[in-house]
């Protein structure tokens, strides 16, 4: 007879809550009890744990168990309680005694032979096992490069049953305990704007999307190169910073989408959705909210192909998260928050045929290509930075060997101006100008006098709202950022007016 008590630790979206595992073995008929809240996969835990136990030197005797997972008000889920209800189990039985002790996480998944098998979410369980003392945190051998991540805590990887008795017993570690990790770049493959013939436009689009993290909406005919520049804004994207290499990884590691050898997330992730998706796959959600493919592109780019396709309130769901750079999801048992630092790309079609607003070429009926348009709100539009117009490919240009613009060549121009840009916001939470609020936007974005009559100008002719307004001003500080001129000049304010042209050329003929 008796009592043990392990910890471990449930993941609850991003937040990491602490569990004790109690056991209790006692005389009585022999019954197996799990109590606390729990799911149906940790329910089916404990057939799991008795049978890898079995596997091991160790033998339970036939005896009333009952396991509790507090708090119970908290649900548990996942099949990461495996491991710390073994150890509890066996330590209440007194079949093996804990001489460790150092204050010690545990958490893993139990195959029935005893092996330990990779969980999700271990980036930020040692990382809450570190800010709330613990000393040593026992993870599966396959999740320790990820475990080594955290600094200030040690990190025991094990495989078997049998290692994790050995450590309680004797304190003897794993031999592959100091394990190095690699942080290795992830590339971006063999995409390049060189790849791109002419449409020299779109690629200075491109790159002033980059240079400030401004969202970029590609309009043109198919086959003109949309969905290829909008693929290669990675190439041009500098490394993440500590902090956002850090968050996103985080997301990685609770969804289970990191590399086991090279956990680190360095390179902009690119995510690229199909116009299918759903909101809960977009934003993140379900009965217990996960991320999506918005938090998932955290630091990176998020490609909305085919713009028009998409169902209207999915899109419409995404306004709310470009303005706060964060995604809240309200539940019963609390809210949600997931990061959403993102560049949205998108591409589309002014019309179904693809050819408006040529009326030469173009056969769709203005009821079809309003239908077509409406599908994409005005609120939605206000939230693309820049709009630029992708217009067909000429044979020449297509035949054309000049590959001057790569992604080398950009992403140097880029880096430059994000460096000014880091400079400028140090000490904020952001570090490109599209995360500038108003009072900086009155600081940063002076304008002088001529360039302030063409602001004005602009902004009776093209019907521009004070969202439009304000962005405007954020991509001509960008403009600017990459001529290294501290001073917003007219020619800076052209080019950004021109990037709001092209949307009101095509919604603003639509509404008349």
């Amino acid at each position: 007879m008796g009592f043990a008590m392990v910890k471990s630790a449930v993941i609850d979206g991003l937040e990491v809550r602490e569990v004790c595992v109690e056991a209790d073995i006692g005389n009585g008929l022999p019954v197996f009890h799990m109590v606390g809240y729990l799911s149906s996969e940790v329910k089916e835990a404990g057939e799991r744990v008795r049978t890898a136990i079995r596997h091991t030197k160790v033998r339970l005797q036939p005896q009333r168990m009952v396991v509790n997972l507090s708090p119970a008000d908290i649900r548990k889920k996942g099949a990461s309680f495996d491991l710390p209800i073994a150890a509890a189990l066996v330590l209440a039985s007194g079949s093996i005694e804990n001489r460790c002790q150092n204050k010690v996480l545990m958490i893993g998944e139990l195959s029935l032979d005893a092996k330990v098998r990779k969980v999700k979410g271990i980036l930020p369980t040692v990382s809450f096992a570190r800010k709330h003392g613990f000393e040593i945190c026992v993870i599966p051998q396959e999740n320790e490069a990820e475990g080594h991540l955290v600094p200030g805590i040690e990190v025991i990887g094990v495989s078997t049953l049998s290692e994790v008795w050995e450590f309680l017993e004797e304190g003897k570690k794993p031999h592959w305990v100091s394990v190095s990790v690699r942080k290795e770049k992830r590339t971006a493959g063999r995409l390049n704007y060189a790849d791109i013939k002419g449409q020299s436009v779109l690629k200075r689009a491109s790159e002033v999307a980059a240079a400030g993290g401004h969202n970029i909406l590609y309009i043109g005919p198919p086959g003109s190169g949309k969905t290829m520049a909008a693929q290669r804004l990675g190439t041009i994207l500098p490394d993440l910073d500590e902090r956002t290499s850090m968050e996103t990884t985080t997301i990685y590691s609770a969804a289970g989408l990191l590399d086991e050898t090279s956990p680190l997330v360095v390179r902009p992730p690119c995510r690229e959705v199909h116009h299918t998706v759903t909101k809960a796959a977009l934003l993140g959600g379900g009965r217990y909210p996960s991320p999506g493919e918005l938090s998932l592109a955290n630091g990176g780019v998020l490609f909305l192909d085919e713009l028009s396709e998409f169902q209207r309130p999915v899109l419409d769901a995404l306004r709310e998260p470009l303005e706060t750079k964060q995604v809240r999801i309200t539940r019963k048992q609390g809210t949600y928050l997931f990061p959403a630092n993102v560049l949205v790309a998108a591409a589309m079609n002014p019309c179904p045929c693809g050819n408006y607003p040529n009326l030469e070429q173009c056969r769709c009926t203005p009821g079809e290509i309003h239908r077509y348009l409406s599908k994409v709100s005005q609120p939605f539009l206000d939230r693309m930075d820049l709009c630029v117009e992708t217009p067909k490919v000429s044979y020449r240009e297509l035949m054309s060997d000049n590959q001057n613009v790569t992604s080398e060549s950009i992403l140097k121009k880029v880096i430059q101006a994000r460096e000014i840009q880091r400079e400028r916001y140090q000490g904020r939470m952001y570090a490109t100008n599209s995360g500038m609020n108003l009072d900086e936007i009155r600081r940063f974005c002076c304008l002088e006098e001529k360039a302030q009559r063409m602001m004005e100008r602009a902004f009776e002719m093209l019907g521009l709202t004070a969202r439009t307004y304000f962005r405007t001003l954020r991509v001509a500080r960008t403009i600017a950022d990459l001529e290294e001129s501290e001073q917003i000049r007219g020619c800076h304010l052209a080019e950004a007016i021109s990037y709001r042209m092209v949307d009101q050329k095509i919604w603003g003929n639509q509404k008349r």
